[in-house]
């Protein structure tokens, strides 16, 4: 997969300064960025479009990032979409539940800008 500047990135961010501040982040570079507050919403939203990586918060109400994870990788429809989990636990185990979720980078808040960037960019590789 190659990212373009006009690749699509779907952000999963129940806090909205979290949400906005990613996306000013992701616009900035040149990505064109999908919003959803909840792990709910994100499913919605891949019946009908196709992003070309996903980052997601891990905690969040109702479902978390590491059951959005293993949802989206079993769906015929994403299971090939990276995804890149973004939280706050820092912890191996963490990181390593992440990955046999079906994560594919995993960043621990708070990351840079670059950070960010290269989690993406990394997974185009």
């Amino acid at each position: 997969m190659t990212l373009t500047m006009l690749s699509t990135i779907l952000i999963v961010e129940d806090s909205p300064s979290e949400l906005e501040l990613m996306s000013h982040y992701l616009k900035e570079s040149g990505y064109e960025v999908i919003q959803a507050t909840g792990a709910k919403e994100a499913l919605e939203k891949v019946t009908t479009l196709k992003p070309d990586v996903i980052v997601t918060d891990v905690v969040m109400p109702g479902m978390s990032g590491f059951e959005l994870c293993r949802a989206l990788k079993r769906n015929p429809n994403t299971e090939n979409v990276p995804i890149v989990v973004c939280s706050s636990k820092n912890q191996e185990i963490d990181r390593l539940w992440a990955m046999r979720q079906g994560a594919d980078a995993y960043l621990t808040k708070p990351y840079t800008r670059d950070e960010l960037l290269l989690a993406i960019k990394s997974l185009a590789m």
